[in-house]
């Protein structure tokens, strides 16, 4: 079935997901632009600051379980507003607390609360899209979080620069708020909508089959039968850690190691940041393209995480590279690559379940995942702590980018032989 030409509500509705993304991924990059100067307003050591970490990882392993669930029970529109409220509230709260243990609560929060977007973007894609423009919607808001990304080195340090660290966490979380009205106004679920063509609500039920329309919500211990939890717990766990280093150890490897100034735009992170798009849509895309050309959806998806996680291998290789602009060009092609990757496991999810499922199964791979990511950043702490007291800071960051190197792929052959196992059901 083509799509219909005329009306395209549902693109509108996937720019709102896009926003909030945006959102959520500017609100949790303040932190690591800020280190620098956190570390000199609070004397932190690189331990203290793994806490932190630690402290948003946990609390957002522990959100996932809780938001995924709650947004199956109480719907897209209610669940995704409640999960950005609060976090935008947590995030304009940082810039109020005086010490480091209010900085872990204030971290705690935020990390509650985000965990929401996630599950309540997944599921709003699952609702408004069929299957073979899916993967291309969640890497179109995806890329949010590369755009939220860029955003965060140009606004941080401007607002840094003019009016202190505060008011940096204060004005960048209350957009959040804002977004509130655009979402409480028009969003719904396209059977309910009555703006959307009859043409457009049969396109987009189009490929989905009868097992995977609306259920009713199930238990977590019928979810735990289900291969597909499994397999998205898995790809999270091994992956999530690193894009968890990616966004809050990277301005600061470029501060320890190439000296740069981070109450400056850096030039560096946004070509970066910016390239993370270009994974993220194209991700979607290119899985498309195989099931347009015929493939099946399982093929078409294992294929281009394939690709992906053959493009982060390179970044193991970085400490055999001095040049700035080709450690930066090589850790944009993996940057990239995890947002690719990452469109098209979590829409694997949505290709094989009910809808009602979909955020349930999202939020509990999502805890696992950051589970995993509580544990890797001591790990960092405690590399990177010992190779600056040996005064080689870099032979710690390019341990952390050989785990990295190696991640990707190893999950992809784990995820292949689970599929290939007999169903547990």
């Amino acid at each position: 079935m083509q799509a219909p030409k005329k009306q395209n509500l549902r693109w509108f509705m996937l720019f709102m997901v896009f926003l909030a993304t945006t959102i959520n991924y500017l609100d949790r990059q303040v932190m690591g632009l800020l280190k620098p100067t956190l570390e000199s307003e609070f004397g932190w050591d690189e331990k203290d600051y793994s806490y932190i970490v630690m402290a948003f990882t946990a609390s957002y392993a522990l959100g996932n379980l809780l938001m995924g669930r709650f947004i199956d029970k109480v719907g897209t529109k209610i669940g995704y507003a409640v999960s950005l409220v609060v976090w935008s509230i947590a995030s304009m709260g940082h810039g109020l607390v005086k010490s480091t243990f209010g900085f872990l609560l204030a971290r705690t929060a935020l990390g509650i609360s985000e965990a929401g977007n996630i599950p309540a973007a997944v599921k709003s894609v699952a609702e408004w899209f069929p299957k073979k423009e899916r993967a291309l919607a969640t890497g179109l808001f995806n890329s949010g979080a590369t755009i939220g990304a860029i955003l965060a080195p140009i606004l941080v340090p401007f607002i840094l620069g003019h009016y202190g660290w505060q008011q940096t966490f204060v004005w960048i979380g209350a957009a959040g708020l804002l977004w509130m009205i655009l979402w409480w106004r028009f969003y719904s679920k396209p059977e309910d909508n009555k703006k959307i063509s009859s043409e457009e609500l049969a396109y987009i039920k189009s490929d989905q089959d009868v097992e995977v329309k609306d259920q009713p919500a199930v238990s977590f211990k019928e979810i735990f039968k289900l291969k597909a939890t499994w397999t998205f717990a898995l790809g999270k766990m091994m992956t999530d850690p690193i894009w968890y280093f990616f966004m809050f150890w990277l301005p600061a490897y470029f501060a320890d190691v190439f000296k740069m100034d981070l109450t400056k735009p850096s030039l560096p992170l946004i070509l970066i940041y910016g390239g993370t798009t270009i994974g993220s849509i194209g991700g979607g895309y290119i899985s498309g393209l195989f099931i347009k050309k015929g493939w099946t959806v399982n093929k078409a998806r294992t294929t281009t995480m394939l690709l992906f996680a053959l493009m982060v291998v390179p970044v193991m290789f970085s400490k055999y590279l001095d040049n700035m602009w080709m450690i930066t060009l090589v850790i944009a092609i993996a940057t990239a690559s995890h947002q690719g990757w990452g469109a098209n496991l979590m829409t694997a999810v949505s290709d094989k379940l009910p809808n009602s499922y979909v955020s349930s199964v999202i939020g509990f791979g999502g805890m696992m995942g950051s589970i995993a990511g509580i544990i890797f950043p001591l790990f960092i702490g405690i590399v990177l702590d010992y190779f600056k007291k040996q005064g080689d800071i870099n032979s710690g960051y390019n341990i952390i980018f050989f785990i990295a190197g190696v991640s990707y792929i190893s999950c992809w052959f784990l995820i292949k032989f689970i599929n290939k196992q007999k169903s547990v059901q």
